[in-house]
């Protein structure tokens, strides 16, 4: 008999996330080697100890009919982050059941944002029960949470830059995190809500980070298979209060707007939201992609950017210039907003004499002779 269909849920999109692991690092591993020189030719008399074989660490992929593996040495290591909660417990078990049969070392890590009572303990029974599920390495680390973007934005720059170290200490190939479809749903809500644009309501991607580092297998899982296969285990979870607090707009969003939405529109609410964001990513890329190919064909000699030619480009791939040249000055991605974006794009499309525009981070954007600068202060 089989394992229980929410359990079956989460093992199955683990494994896949770590299949794409496997064989980014199976491909970064060939690349290595045959860039590297040929080693010396070792002597007949040298001690066999001196020759030991490189596991093949990738060759899970391959045997997958085979139950368990013990991961090698040097086979890559997948950390989880774990809160306690519901979602991140499921992947943790998932993470825990599904590497040791692929040849993947496991470890977790929890980040206590000290926001709370008590959170230093919660922080080490998490350690526990990531111990108990046979992870290692796990450790725990605490975070000085700042107010730069409000409470919420302040522990996610904390927690990823924690996330972060962790990471580049241990050497991890990647660290999978725990948000669900459901939370996929409330960030395109959110996006909305500010009038972002496309790349906003597209929502989180399944891979991002430097060099792919964060992994999110659960985007096309609910939160409640997630629970429920929690429930079925009878792994202990934690609530964290501050997701019922209406205090936190994705609070408000989870318990009051979504709810709200589903009981005017019917269910199905939260997949096509989901689904959405996947369409709004494609077309984002695609625009991105157009948006990096049009830069170099619109500055002049001297760098600026000929407004005409900018003129001359469909509004969203204008757009997406401006963008990347305001950040390349200078101007910090989290307070470049699409107001500031549409601003500058009046200096091409609607210019009736305006002045200079002041931006974020000091830059300043100005058209001079029928080109546009951009420069600090």
């Amino acid at each position: 008999m089989g394992p229980h269909p929410a359990v079956a849920a989460i093992r199955l999109a683990v494994r896949r996330a770590l299949h794409d692991i496997l064989s980014q690092h199976a491909s970064a591993a060939a690349g290595a080697t045959a860039r590297a020189p040929e080693p010396p030719a070792m002597s007949a008399a040298a001690p066999p100890e001196r020759q030991a074989p490189s596991p093949d660490w990738a060759a899970g992929i391959l045997r997958a009919s085979r139950p368990f593996r013990a991961p090698a040495p040097d086979a890559p290591l997948v950390l989880v982050a774990c809160s306690g909660g519901a979602d991140s417990m499921a992947l943790a078990s998932a993470l825990a059941f599904e590497a040791p049969r692929l040849g993947v070392r496991a470890g977790g890590v929890t980040v206590d944002h000290r926001l709370q009572s008590g959170s230093d303990a919660r922080a080490a029974e998490v350690v526990s029960r990531l111990g108990a599920l046979r992870l290692d390495p796990v450790e725990s680390v605490a975070v000085d949470v700042g107010h730069a973007g409000g409470p919420e934005a302040a522990a996610r720059e904390a927690r990823y830059a924690a996330l972060d170290a962790v990471a580049e200490r241990h050497g991890a190939a990647a660290v999978l995190l725990g948000h669900t479809r459901d939370d996929q749903a409330e960030t395109v809500l959110l996006g909305l809500a500010r009038g972002s644009g496309t790349r906003s309501l597209s929502g989180m991607a399944e891979v991002s980070g430097p060099r792919g580092r964060y992994r999110r297998p659960f985007l096309r899982v609910d939160r409640q298979t997630a629970r429920r296969a929690c429930m079925v285990q009878a792994l202990p979870v934690w609530d964290d209060p501050h997701n019922t607090d209406p205090a936190y707009t994705r609070s408000r969003l989870r318990h009051e707007g979504l709810p709200a939405l589903e009981k005017s529109l019917g269910k199905g609410v939260v997949e096509a939201l989901a689904r959405t964001a996947q369409l709004s990513r494609d077309d984002a890329d695609a625009l991105d992609s157009w948006a990096q190919r049009a830069a170099a064909g619109v500055r002049d000699e001297h760098g600026h950017l000929d407004c005409a030619a900018l003129y001359a480009l469909p509004p969203a791939v204008r757009r997406r210039v401006l963008r990347a040249a305001l950040l390349a000055e200078g101007a910090p991605a989290g307070a470049l907003f699409a107001k500031h974006i549409e601003e500058v794009d009046r200096l091409i499309t609607g210019w009736r004499g305006q002045g200079a525009i002041n931006l974020p981070g000091k830059v300043e954007a100005r058209r001079l002779g029928g080109r546009l600068v951009l420069r600090q202060g």
